[in-house]
């Protein structure tokens, strides 16, 4: 287990007054069965009231307005959080037996739809479905697509877009998590094992020392059902471990982006940002 100290910042800075602006951040992790906030604030600079809420997916969501005018605005959420290894837990639930819990399941039914993010390249749908094919059970299946994934797609910042979806990212053969994490989706998901996005932060050492601040990485990875919710990092091709923190989860990322908002004002504001992790302990 690793105690780990988030600071994410993210800044606007706008080449005039901006009358108003409505936003929502999903920068929060909350605590769930393998990691404990011990402590969580958000500050927003101008000051305004917050609303917060946990959204439909049950990621936690703090809604703000700024209504006087503003050249900039500034984000920063801090977080302590306890976080242990979350390893795969293979069960022998067959291919019929998640069917059969699919038909009785609410929780499944929007993680099998493929979404324009997610929709897999007729290379991908058939690679997912040759491996399929070769495991009786789909939690194993699932493990050996991501893997595959993984392995076929590089990971290089700059290539794709915030807006790429998972086919163009596939035809590069290059893109960051959430590219990776997006096809992944699209291939599970083919094959009909439910899957959904998972946004977080990621550690980048794996061993790191106690009380060195670094850079750190928002992130993505998937999880899968297989009779119980399993979670993979394919752009590490690696379980998830005590150095990923969890915020938020959706059917791709357009549904746990960290900041979405509107603004009356001028076009081309810059924005900038800037996450650090510190192991506490």
């Amino acid at each position: 287990m690793k105690r780990l100290r988030i600071e994410h910042a993210t800044g606007f800075s706008y080449p005039g007054d901006v009358s108003a602006s409505y936003n929502e951040a999903r920068m929060l992790p909350g605590s769930t069965d393998s990691q404990f906030v011990l402590s969580s604030q958000l500050d927003i600079e101008p000051s305004t009231s917050v609303n917060q809420y946990v959204d439909y997916f049950g990621t936690r969501v703090a809604a703000f307005d700024v209504l006087s005018p503003h050249t900039e605005l500034k984000i920063t959420a801090r977080s302590l959080v306890e976080v242990r290894p979350r390893p795969l837990e293979h069960t022998d639930i067959s291919w019929d037996e998640l069917q059969a819990e699919i038909d009785r399941s609410i929780e499944t039914v929007e993680q099998l739809t493929q979404t324009a993010r997610t929709q897999p390249h007729p290379e991908v749908a058939q690679l997912a479905r040759s491996i399929a094919a070769q495991h009786d059970t789909p939690g194993h299946a699932a493990h050996a697509i991501a893997i595959a994934i993984g392995d076929a797609v590089e990971y290089v910042f700059g290539v794709t877009g915030v807006h790429s979806t998972a086919a163009e990212a596939w035809e590069a053969g290059k893109g960051v998590c959430q590219d990776i994490a997006h096809i992944t989706l699209g291939a599970l998901r083919e094959v009909g094992i439910p899957a959904r996005y998972v946004s977080g932060y990621l550690h980048p050492s794996r061993e790191p020392e106690v009380g060195v601040a670094v850079a750190g990485e928002s992130h993505a990875w998937v999880e899968w059902f297989s009779g119980e919710w399993q979670g993979f990092d394919p752009t590490n091709n690696t379980e998830i471990g005590d150095r990923h923190v969890l915020v938020g989860r959706g059917r791709d990322y357009n549904d746990v982006p960290p900041l979405r908002g509107v603004y009356a004002g001028p076009f081309k504001g810059q924005v900038n940002v800037k996450v650090t992790i510190t192991r506490e302990a």
